[in-house]
């Protein structure tokens, strides 16, 4: 197996951290794993990230988002809405970047969980106030929490194929 086979294959929903800090360096690489991502016509590319390592800022996002509260660190992902072309279609791009984040999470042997904010009107609210943002063009998506992962949460390969959800020529 590769190692893109063994990291796909690994990752896995984390939700309980080791109390470790993750250093700048590897969130910087997670970043930049997210803005790899395709983005959709003439690349777009309408993220931006505020990264959360404040430890009052992570308790208050934990009473919107509770899965937070075992972080170290937690990435917001923002839509910038002016810059996304397919202004309908921007959920797409925001998808890509946050697995490309969570693959090289993985990569770096940490654990990731994606918390979702979109679409839930009163969830993205609560965060674009947080945060400061407009919520008319600056929509925030998702938060990833990253961190080491707690005794008995490590990322491990769980078989998930299903051969009876493939279909061939129709459904």
């Amino acid at each position: 197996m590769s190692d893109f086979e063994t990291i796909i294959n690994t990752r896995r929903s984390i939700r309980k951290y080791k109390n470790k800090e993750v250093s700048d360096e590897d969130i910087l690489k997670i970043l930049k794993a997210g803005m790899q991502a395709p983005g959709s016509r003439l690349n777009s590319e309408p993220w931006e990230f505020v990264v959360i390592k404040n430890k009052d800022k992570l308790s208050k996002l934990a009473e919107i988002k509770p899965r937070v509260k075992t972080s170290p660190v937690a990435i917001l992902l923002v839509a910038n809405i002016e810059r996304a072309f397919y202004k309908l279609h921007w959920q797409q791009d925001m998808a890509a970047a946050a697995e490309n984040m969570l693959l090289e999470a993985v990569n770096l042997g940490l654990g990731g969980l994606w918390n979702g904010v979109a679409p839930t009107e009163e969830t993205m609210e609560k965060v674009a106030s947080l945060f400061g943002l407009d919520n008319e063009n600056q929509v925030p998506f998702c938060v990833i929490t990253l961190g080491y992962p707690a005794d008995g949460w490590e990322n491990r390969f769980m078989d998930k194929f299903d051969e009876s959800r493939i279909h061939y020529e129709e459904y």
